[in-house]
């Protein structure tokens, strides 16, 4: 079986084993989404590429040192390594957590709100609504939609990301909606 075919803890014991290959193809596999990640927590095009660097150096200085137990996949990890990297940065800096996409597309795309709109001047207003919408949560909630929709992680790997039970994760998601749903009818929005 070809190198880039193999499932990630074969690449991680290939790459162990000397194999640098294995270790290029692993991070083909999953930079962009970590990459994106980054970036629609911190908005900064050169931050998030410092961020995604130092996220996948400590990755494998951690691999390298012996450190990396297969508890699962190896992007949550990945995100994760990721994630706690620019919640260091938030801590140092306390900015407020963006949501644009490295493209420019706002986070209002993985809410399905373009499709829904035929004319493009529309559309980029259901998209500024919407990123306006997110961004006017409070962080907790904010960051549990953009992990959920956009890093398609579960509520048990967001909880194991942020520090916090299922629970809690699940109620800032449905406080999330529940405010977005209020903003939506107090600035009498139409999203369609």
């Amino acid at each position: 079986m070809q190198l880039i075919q193999q499932p990630d803890s074969d690449l991680i014991s290939a790459y162990i084993k000397g194999n640098e290959y294995a270790l290029e193809v692993l991070i083909n596999r999953y930079k962009d989404k970590v990459y994106t990640s980054v970036y629609m927590l911190v908005k900064d095009k050169y931050l998030a590429e410092d961020i995604f660097q130092d996220a996948f150096l400590k990755m494998i200085k951690t691999i390298k040192e012996g450190r990396y137990a297969e508890q699962g996949k190896f992007l949550p990890w990945a995100i994760r390594v990721a994630h706690n990297l620019c919640m260091d940065h938030f801590r140092r800096s306390r900015q407020q957590i963006p949501v644009t996409l490295p493209d420019g597309q706002d986070i209002s795309n993985l809410f399905g709100a373009g499709d829904l709109v035929a004319d493009g001047i529309e559309k980029r207003q259901v998209h500024d609504s919407v990123r306006q919408l997110v961004e006017d949560l409070p962080e907790e909630q904010r960051e549990v939609i953009v992990l959920r929709i956009y890093a398609d992680l579960s509520f048990k790997e967001i909880s194991d990301l942020t520090g916090v039970s299922i629970n809690t994760a699940l109620g800032r998601m449905r406080y999330a909606l529940i405010n977005l749903r209020r903003l939506i009818s107090e600035r009498q929005l139409v999203l369609r």
